[in-house]
């Protein structure tokens, strides 16, 4: 048998990502993130492409943000209920950062692939953040999947989009633990 990680497997066995709404100051500093950003981009890249970025929202961007998601949500006739809740995601953050999916030219290695490396991304970037004692989150929302919030507000190019926005600051309570899945209710083991 190999010697496991009794650590990493009881961090994993017990994470519990901490509602965004509940984070609040001291965010990591720029220092402090570097070693998460740096963990997350250890995630699996079939081929070494890096089909992922980063970019890091400060409260300055988040309010920026903030504004952008009401006008957007006018413009796409949006309930007034949906635009505030949509909005106060980004009003209410100390800091986050958007996992940005950047898809690169490939004979071999499928565009849902490179897709799927940077949701890795996100996970690793939210276990990175949890496991060094921050509190974090992974959100998107209707504005992220806007084309036109996306390129005026993250400056994304066509093809690009956000997989993720992991939201990171100090929690203020401990959530709750929630149901988790039945593995042997979605698990089929196939011998043949």
């Amino acid at each position: 048998m190999p010697e496991a990680n009794q650590a990493v497997l009881d961090f994993l066995l017990t994470r519990r990502s901490r509602p965004a709404k509940t984070l609040t100051e001291p965010v990591p500093t720029r220092e402090a993130l570097v070693p998460l950003l740096t963990a997350a981009a250890r995630s699996p890249d079939h081929g070494k492409l890096e089909p992922w970025r980063f970019i890091v929202l400060e409260r300055a961007a988040l309010e920026r943000l903030a504004a952008l998601v009401v006008v957007r949500g006018a413009a796409l006739g949006r309930d007034m209920a949906d635009i505030d809740k949509a909005a106060d995601q980004y009003a209410r953050a100390g800091l986050a950062v958007a996992v940005i999916s950047s898809p690169k030219p490939s004979e071999k290695i499928p565009e849902v692939e490179q897709v799927l490396s940077a949701g890795a991304v996100c996970l690793a970037l939210l276990n990175a953040a949890l496991a060094s004692g921050w509190g974090a989150n992974w959100l998107s929302g209707w504005p992220s999947h806007d084309p036109d919030f996306v390129r005026e507000g993250f400056d994304l190019v066509p093809g690009e989009t956000v997989a993720g926005l992991i939201h990171i600051g100090t929690e203020t309570v401990a959530p709750p633990e929630r149901p988790r899945p039945d593995v042997g209710a979605i698990t089929t083991w196939m011998d043949r």
